[in-house]
């Protein structure tokens, strides 16, 4: 696998999460009754594929992306988003010429602009009530918040439920742990009364406190010992965040023999249902610490990072390759429901406003919106293509 994963990995890691997210919509535009002439992986050039019924399944010229062409007022103005060729079509030109631009995709039973009929009224996305559009706007981030759960409980499933065991490694001389006596192979039962199991769990509990002490539950092989410790106030970084903050340690190093549980599928699910709740908080801390400033814009990566990360991967095996897959789903998933316009959350609330206002916004407002949403994705584009090249030509 390693051999390949080079150029396999990024494609498997963008191209999967991309479908998904596109198939979201086409699925919703579908049900909601919306034509949709175009689903494609990639932008740009059509390279291949192959229409059936009245859609053009395709394959595009950049391998970063998708889109989902849908019958909408917004066509000509999406058409520079979707990098496509001046011979995408129009779905409004029905006239013999349009033939010329379709090329072998041309029906002369099928609708513009593949064909000669004019896209029926009710098909438009304009046409369709606040609901479905809202629902055709949020069915990708539905899709990979699916994609999320469903990998992570298939993880948790094929290899069960991994934790490290609380067992002391050793500590670290003239620290609170080695004052109270405890020695390697030590397991930590409770602490402050409440069971622990795992390091992580003995993380958690300690880690916040900076001042008083903390009782520790202690199991030496048929023995049962109590010891308080006073932990020392350290300095480190907030994992998710990147920001300074004191923490209290004892001074234990952990034994590194992590334990896999095998869990029914039942608990499998739940567990993965866990694990995304607890990334979807995460992220969505991340970028509250990015407005707050909390968070430094230098930590956000892009296209090149996501593609050294697939390869890191790969070559450490199908479970950390898919756990990524899961973790970049779940972050396009939370990042599309910004209220940017451009993006799902931008045109959501685009729609709801709409609602509000009891009519739709004048094509001069609606374009000022895109404007907005345009250089915004922009100015992210070029931030995390800037910080992978700094972080390339740094390393």
């Amino acid at each position: 696998m390693a051999s390949l994963s080079v150029y396999i990995a990024p494609l498997l890691v963008f191209g999967l999460v991309v479908f998904v997210h596109e198939l979201g919509h086409f699925v919703a535009a579908k049900l909601s009754g919306v034509y949709a002439p175009v689903f494609s992986l990639g932008w740009g050039r059509r390279l291949f594929g192959w229409k059936r019924g009245e859609t053009d399944y395709r394959v595009s010229l950049i391998p970063l992306g998708g889109y989902v062409r849908m019958a909408s007022r917004d066509d000509e103005a999406l058409a520079g988003i979707e990098g496509a060729d001046a011979d995408r079509g129009s779905l409004n030109d029905t006239s013999a010429e349009a033939a010329k631009a379709a090329g072998t995709l041309w029906d002369p039973a099928g609708m513009a602009p593949f064909g000669p009929r004019a896209v029926p009224a009710d098909r438009w996305v304009e046409s369709k009530g606040t609901a479905a559009r809202v629902f055709i706007l949020s069915a990708g981030v539905i899709m990979n918040i699916l994609l999320t759960m469903t990998v992570t409980s298939g993880l948790y499933y094929k290899y069960g439920n991994p934790y490290l065991p609380a067992v002391i490694d050793s500590v670290v001389p003239g620290a609170p742990a080695a004052a109270a006596g405890l020695m390697s192979g030590d397991r930590i039962v409770s602490i402050n009364g409440e069971a622990v199991r795992g390091w992580d769990e003995v993380v958690a509990r300690v880690s916040p406190i900076t001042s008083g002490s903390v009782r520790l539950e202690i199991a030496r092989g048929a023995e049962r010992l109590e010891r308080q410790l006073t932990p020392q106030v350290a300095d480190a970084q907030d994992p998710v965040t990147g920001a300074a903050k004191k923490v209290g340690r004892v001074g234990i190093m952990v034994r590194d023999s992590v334990v896999r549980e095998p869990v029914s599928l039942g608990q499998a699910v739940s567990n993965g249902s866990k694990a995304t709740w607890g990334m979807a908080r995460n992220v969505v801390t991340v970028l509250g610490g990015l407005v707050s400033g909390e968070v430094s814009a230098k930590n956000l990566g892009g296209p090149i990072q996501i593609a050294r990360t697939s390869v890191q991967a790969a070559r450490n095996g199908a479970e950390t390759l898919w756990s990524l897959i899961a973790f970049l789903s779940l972050n396009i998933a939370i990042l599309n429901l910004v209220p940017i316009p451009v993006l799902d959350g931008g045109q959501i609330l685009l729609v709801l406003a709409e609602r509000l206002k009891g009519g739709t916004f004048s094509m001069r407002t609606r374009e000022a919106f895109a404007r907005v949403g345009v250089l915004a994705v922009l100015a992210l584009i070029l931030l995390v293509t800037f910080n992978d090249l700094r972080s390339v030509f740094t390393q």
